[in-house]
């Protein structure tokens, strides 16, 4: 059994900043990669930030967040943290991580939710404008 728990969410007003965590737990296994998700209410999840590890380390961001959210994480320790900055209103929702120990080549993208084969419960970010 794998468990990811998330960490580092909460209220922030518009241009201000957070830091969310998401480490691994359980069986051993190690990650090709991880990623972040965010379901807004009375919307559909979708997909927030991704670091890849295949063939070495890269990152992938929506447009929506790019330039302002920045991935991080250690692979052996199934870790990853999003910096997130400039918050807005419209960022505001239940932030997934999420971890695929399934191996791709470099490269290979990884947006959607069945990419990724464990979850976390989530963490509520709150961006008041």
């Amino acid at each position: 059994q794998v468990h990811l728990v998330e960490s580092g969410g909460g209220l922030v007003q518009a241009g201000g900043s957070l830091r969310l965590s998401c480490e691994g737990f359980g069986r051993a296994f190690t990650s090709d990669a991880m990623g972040w998700f965010r379901q807004a209410p009375g919307k559909e999840r979708e997909f927030v930030a991704a670091i890849l590890w295949s063939g070495g380390s890269f990152t992938d961001y929506a447009d929506s967040v790019k330039g302002r959210f920045t991935i991080s994480g250690v692979k052996a320790w199934n870790t990853v943290h999003l910096q997130m900055t400039n918050l807005k209103p419209e960022d505001t929702a239940v932030y997934y991580c999420g971890a695929s120990p399934r191996s791709s080549g470099f490269g290979i993208l990884k947006r959607f939710q069945s990419d990724y084969d464990y979850w976390g419960q989530g963490t509520q970010v709150t961006v008041s404008s």
